[in-house]
Parts: C-alpha cells; sequence; structure tokens
C-alpha cells in the first residue's frame, strides 16, 4: 500500500502531458485491481476517515493483497488541489478511485469525463456517470437512536449538534437526532453551530464550550475527530456522541455511545465487481438494516430503559416500523412540512433545507 500525504507536498506522477486512458475494455475480468483511496483528513482522526481506512484494509484482506493494491493519498482538501490529484491517480493506473468526501463531487465528474476506462466512486455523491458511482450509508437512521438517548438523558434539555457544512447529508442528521429526541421531550431544543470545517478540533472545542455555558448538557456532531466529546468530558456534563467509530477511549465518562460506518462491505462489492468485470454504475444507501451503520458499546452510566428504547427505535427502522421522517412534522418557522401519515422519501431528502421546530440553527 502506498499512502501519499498532500500536507507534505508529495507529487503523485510526473510533468508529463496528462491524457485520458482509452481504448482498453472496461468490462473485461482482472487478475489484479490497482485501487486508490482519497482522503480529506488522515486515517488517525479515529472518526470519518479510519473508518473509510479500515473499510479498505478489511477489503484487501478479504479479497487478498495478490488481487488488490492500494494507494492512499491523505489530506487532499475539496477543491482544485483534489481535481488534480484524482487525475494524477487515474494517469498512474489506478483501475479504481474512491474519493471519501462529499466536496469531492464536481472534481471527479471532470476527472471521470477524462478518463472513461477508470471507475470511479463518490463518497455521499448524489450525481453518477457512466463510469462514476455514488455509494453512502444512512446516517440519519443512527441519529435516531442518537436523539432518543439524548431527549431522556438531558437534564437541561438542551442539546447540541455540531456540524461541519450546511449540507444535505449534515441537515438531515440533525434534524433526525432532534426529532427522535422531541418524543422522548416535547420540549427538547437542539442548538447548531456550524465549524466550516470536517476537522478542526479547535473551533469544534470552542464551539462545544460556547453551548456548555448556554445549557447544553449532550452533545452530538457531524466532524470527524473526538474534541466535542473530550469537552463533554471536561465540563462534566451528561455526555456525547462518538461519529464514525468508536471514540470511549478519548472520552470514558462523557462517550454514550457511537455511530460507526462499517464501509468494507461495499468496497469489497465495488473491487470485486472490477475484478469479476460486471462494474456498473449505480448508487447504494444502505443503513442500520444493512449493517453500514451501526451503533456501538453503550455506556454503564446509560440507565437500562434508555438502552430499551433506544434499542427499540434501532429494530424498528431495521424492519420498517419506525420512520426517522414520518409526519405530522413542523419546520422551525411553523410551516407544516411533512403532513400526519406521510413520510420525507429517500427522494426528498436531499432538497430538505429547513429544520425541524424547536432547532436553532
Amino acid at each position: 500500500m502506498k499512502l501519499i500525504n498532500r500536507r507534505n507536498a508529495l507529487k503523485i506522477g510526473g510533468a508529463a502531458a496528462m491524457l485520458p486512458l482509452i481504448g482498453s475494455n472496461a468490462f473485461a475480468k482482472k487478475d489484479k485491481v490497482k485501487a486508490a483511496f482519497v482522503l480529506i483528513g488522515t486515517p488517525d482522526d479515529n472518526g470519518w476517515n479510519y473508518g473509510h481506512d479500515l473499510g479498505r484494509q478489511e477489503m484487501i484482506t478479504a479479497l487478498g493483497a495478490d488481487r488488490v493494491e492500494t494507494t492512499v493519498v491523505t489530506n487532499v482538501a475539496e477543491g482544485p488541489d483534489s481535481e488534480r490529484v484524482f487525475r494524477e491517480l487515474a494517469q498512474q493506473g489506478h483501475d479504481i478511485i474512491f474519493g471519501t468526501s462529499f466536496g469531492y463531487g464536481d472534481a471527479m465528474l471532470k476527472v471521470a469525463k477524462q478518463f472513461p476506462d477508470v471507475k470511479f466512486e463518490w463518497a455521499t455523491g448524489y450525481k453518477t456517470a457512466p463510469n462514476l458511482s455514488i455509494y453512502n450509508a444512512r446516517f440519519h437512521e443512527g441519529r435516531s437512536v442518537l436523539g432518543t438517548i439524548a431527549g431522556m438523558m438531558s437534564k437541561t434539555g438542551i442539546g447540541a449538534y455540531i456540524g461541519s457544512f450546511p449540507i444535505p447529508e449534515v441537515v438531515m442528521g440533525i434534524n433526525a437526532f432532534h426529532l427522535a429526541a422531541r418524543k422522548a421531550n416535547p420540549d427538547f431544543i437542539t442548538k447548531v453551530v456550524y465549524i466550516d470545517s470536517w476537522n478542526d478540533p479547535a473551533k469544534e472545542s470552542d464551539a462545544a464550550r460556547a453551548l456548555v455555558d448556554q445549557g447544553v448538557d449532550v452533545i452530538t456532531q457531524h466532524t470527524d475527530g473526538p474534541a466535542a466529546l473530550q469537552v463533554a468530558e471536561e465540563r462534566g456534563i451528561i455526555g456525547g456522541f462518538g461519529q464514525g467509530a468508536d471514540m470511549s477511549a478519548f472520552a470514558p465518562n462523557a462517550h454514550l455511545t457511537s455511530i460507526i460506518d462499517i464501509w468494507s462491505p461495499y468496497y469489497i462489492k465495488a473491487v470485486k465487481s472490477l475484478l469479476d468485470g460486471n462494474w456498473k454504475e449505480g448508487g447504494s444507501w444502505e443503513g442500520l438494516a444493512g449493517g453500514e451503520v451501526v451503533i456501538g458499546d453503550y455506556n454503564s452510566k446509560v440507565p437500562a430503559n434508555v438502552i430499551a428504547a433506544a434499542e427499540a427505535v434501532k429494530a424498528g427502522i431495521i424492519d420498517g416500523s419506525v420512520h426517522p421522517f414520518a409526519g405530522p412534522i413542523t419546520d422551525n418557522k411553523g410551516t407544516l412540512r411533512v403532513e400526519a401519515g406521510d413520510v420525507i422519501d429517500d427522494g426528498e431528502f436531499w432538497a430538505v433545507d429547513w429544520y425541524a421546530e424547536g432547532v436553532e440553527a
């Protein structure tokens, strides 16, 4: 495995003209696949990037190191730098390239057109192309479980959600968390702060401290590291939740449970399809039922009745009897958004640009 860190200014490829790879049979079986993974951070974040890299490692174990070779490029910012990275990886002869952040989309779509025989996979994306597929996980399902715990355990009735960017995936998570908390406590308030970054420990810590000063006693996050949890530990509040991986080591008293992302099934499937010669453009969106979203172990401080309620929500989502966005839902400006008996379906999720009643954002 080759690992390249962009912050150390290491170059991929050379200065030769960047020409698209054309003329090969895109659907022929392969004896070995060369796969690249582009990360916005580093695997040692113990969160989002860690989860993707663990999935990569488990994919190699499942398929065999003799059948797949991987390159990992870390600290690739969303924007022009990512376009250069994707182009250089394609030029190097990688068969499939996984871009693991929402903001890589424009760059991937552009480079995919230039290299039609290279397969591209966009994590949390929303648009496909003949050689570009998308894959995501139903994180909002896990947020419903966390919201249930927050609503039942909070003493102040005020929770916090530290977000990265106000994109659909994050807005979904905020609303799912809040709506579940309100089922346990109809007066629950969720205060939202965006830090305009996927991983900025200083900003996350500052936001968490300010929120605790405003009466928040339960914190969740849609950022990649454990900084907010460490503030929860430091301030002695009820607690918070890990994002992407088990973060209990960073806050053993405050860590109530985690949403754990399991990416290996998708990575195994995608690379195997290339080995077998049957890769197809498409989309994947699995959640609790598919095993790509897992709820971690519960802290011993979480009461038995709260665990039972959280497990009931999880089981209901899995069997289809519970929907995170079942109506009636009114937004925080008083507009009825989802009528009683209706739900926000898969095709409508990505257009949600409002917050549920009781969310302060």
